[in-house]
C-alpha cells in the first residue's frame, strides 16, 4: 500500500511539475523570441526610413558605411533591394554588395511579401535547438509607394543561449519541487499508514490470541489521522470484548466440567450400590443408567481437555517425540490387548524432537489412539508411524475400522460431530477437535484420508526442533 500511495503521489507531482513547467518554458521561449523580433523590427524600420531618399535619388551607396558598421557591431547582415528585388546596397564588401542569399526560399518569400507592402511577422516559435537565423524584410515606403525593401538576417545564438539557461533553471526548479514533494510525502504516508500497519499486525495477533487464549495486542490511538485513531480504539474495544467472551466461555467449560464431576461420580456410586437391590425388570434400567453415567463422565473429561487445549499459553516447547510415543504406546497397548487388537508402532528415525505446546504430543496421541482402538474391531490392528519429513515431525495413526465417507472428512474435526454410521459407538465427537486445536497452536498441519484397504488415517505434522 505504501508503494501504491508513493506511486500515486509521484504521478500527481509529476503532472503538476510538467503542467506548470512546460507552459512556463514555452512562455519564456515566446518572450525571448518577441524581444528579439521587436529589437530587429526596430532596426529594420530605422534602415527602411534611412533608405527612402537614397533609393529615390538612386544613391543607395551612401548607406554602405552605416550598414557595414552595424554589421560589425551586432553581427547582423543587412541588404537593401530595389523594387525589382535586386540588391542595391548591403553590409558586405563593395565586390559583394549582398551578404544575404536572396535566392534562399525563406528570404525570397520575405522579400516578396515586403515588396507587396506587408509588415514583418514574428514567425514560428524559436526553440533552443533551432539554429536557423531570424530573417526580417520590411518595405521602404515613399509617399505610400513601395520603393524597395530592407532585409536583415540575425543570428539567434544569444537568445537561444538565454532561453536554454532559463529552461535549465525551470528544470532544476521542477526537480527540486519534485524532490521536496517526495521528501514531504514519505513521512506523511508513514504517518497515515502507521495505524493501518498496526491494525494489520493486531489482526494477526487477534487470530493467534483466539487460538492460544492469550491477550490480543492493542493497536492504540496515538498516531495517524483522527479517523484511523478512532478505528484503532474501536478495534481495541472489539478485541478486548472478544477476548473477554472467549475467556468467559473457556472458564465456564472448565468450571462446569469440574463442578459436574463430583455429582456425577456420586450418581455413579449410587447406581453401583443399587446392584442387587432392584428387581430383574429394573436391573436393565440400572445398567443402562450406569453406562450413560460413564459416557457423561467421558464427555466431561474431553470437555475439560478441550478447554485446556484452547486456554493454554502459546509458548511452544521442545518435546522428545520418541519418549512420548514409547510411553503412550505402552499405556494404550494394554487397552489394545484387552480388545484383541494389535498396536503396531514404527519409528523411522531416532532422537526426534518437535515444537509443541506442553503435553501437546501426549494429548494428540491419546485422542488419536483412543479413536483408532474404538473403531477397530477385534482381530485387526492399529498402526502408528513416526518420522521426520522436510523439517517436520510426522505422526500417522491408521485404523482398519469402517472409516468415513469422503464428504465427511472435512467435518470430522468439528466439535461434537459424529458420522451417522458411528452412532452406536461410544464417544463424544471431541477427540479430533482437540487434536485440531493443539496442532493449530503448534503451527502444524492435520490431514485425514482414506487409505487403500479401508479404515481411516490421521496424519499430524509438527514443526521439528532444530537442535
Amino acid at each position: 500500500m505504501r508503494t501504491r500511495l508513493l506511486g500515486m503521489i509521484w504521478f500527481l507531482v509529476a503532472l503538476v511539475v510538467f503542467g506548470l513547467g512546460i507552459p512556463l518554458a514555452l512562455a519564456v521561449a515566446g518572450a525571448e523570441q518577441q524581444k528579439l523580433f521587436l529589437d530587429r523590427l526596430t532596426d529594420t524600420s530605422r534602415f527602411a526610413s534611412m533608405a527612402q531618399r537614397p533609393l529615390t535619388d538612386a544613391r543607395p551607396e551612401s548607406l554602405r558605411e552605416e550598414l557595414q558598421r552595424y554589421s560589425e557591431i551586432y553581427g547582423i547582415d543587412v541588404v537593401i533591394v530595389d523594387q525589382d528585388a535586386n540588391p542595391a546596397v548591403g553590409s558586405g564588401r563593395a565586390a559583394a554588395p549582398s551578404p544575404v542569399d536572396l535566392t534562399d526560399p525563406e528570404v525570397h518569400e520575405q522579400v516578396r511579401a515586403a515588396l507587396a507592402g506587408t509588415r514583418p511577422k514574428a514567425g514560428p516559435l524559436l526553440l533552443p535547438w533551432d539554429d536557423e537565423p531570424l530573417v526580417l524584410a520590411g518595405p521602404v515606403l515613399v509617399d505610400g509607394e513601395v520603393r524597395g525593401a530592407v532585409v536583415s538576417v540575425s543570428p539567434t545564438d544569444r537568445s537561444r543561449a538565454r532561453m536554454l539557461w532559463w529552461w535549465l533553471l525551470i528544470g532544476a526548479g521542477g526537480v527540486l519541487a519534485f524532490g521536496l514533494a517526495l521528501m514531504l510525502a514519505v513521512p506523511v504516508i508513514q504517518w497515515i499508514l502507521r495505524p493501518v500497519r498496526r491494525l494489520d499486525e493486531a489482526t494477526g495477533s487477534l487470530v493467534s490470541a483466539v487460538v492460544s487464549g492469550r491477550d490480543a495486542e492493542l493497536v492504540g490511538g496515538a498516531h495517524g489521522p483522527p479517523e484511523l485513531r478512532k478505528l484503532g480504539r474501536s478495534f481495541d474495544q472489539m478485541a478486548a470484548s472478544v477476548g473477554d467472551t472467549l475467556a468467559a466461555q473457556r472458564a465456564f467449560v472448565a468450571d462446569a466440567s469440574h463442578q459436574l464431576r463430583n455429582p456425577l461420580t456420586a450418581l455413579k456410586l449410587r447406581l453401583v450400590n443399587l446392584e442387587g437391590h432392584v428387581d430383574e425388570e429394573a436391573e436393565v434400567h440400572r445398567v443402562a443408567a450406569a453406562a450413560e453415567a460413564d459416557r457423561l463422565n467421558q464427555i466431561l473429561d474431553e470437555l475439560l481437555s478441550m478447554a485446556r487445549a484452547e486456554s493454554a499459553g502459546s509458548d511452544l516447547v521442545p518435546t522428545d517425540v520418541d519418549t512420548v510415543v514409547a510411553e503412550r504406546v505402552a499405556d494404550w497397548r494394554v487397552v489394545a490387548v484387552s480388545r484383541d487388537i494389535a498396536l503396531d508402532c514404527v519409528v523411522a528415525a531416532g532422537d526426534t524432537w518437535a515444537m509443541a505446546p506442553p503435553r501437546g504430543v501426549d494429548g494428540i496421541l491419546d485422542a488419536l489412539l483412543d479413536n483408532a482402538l474404538k473403531f477397530t474391531g477385534s482381530g485387526s490392528s492399529v498402526e502408528l508411524a513416526v518420522g521426520v519429513v522436510d523439517d517436520v515431525v510426522r505422526l500417522s495413526v491408521r485404523d482398519h475400522g469402517p472409516g468415513l465417507r469422503p464428504e465427511e472428512l472435512e467435518r470430522a474435526t468439528d466439535r461434537f460431530w459424529r458420522s451417522h454410521s458411528h452412532q452406536n459407538v461410544p464417544g463424544s465427537g471431541l477427540g479430533l477437535a482437540i487434536v485440531s486445536r493443539i496442532v493449530a497452536r503448534a503451527g502444524g498441519d492435520l490431514r485425514l484420508d482414506l487409505p487403500d484397504g479401508g479404515g481411516l488415517r490421521v496424519t499430524v505434522d509438527l514443526p521439528a526442533d532444530r537442535l
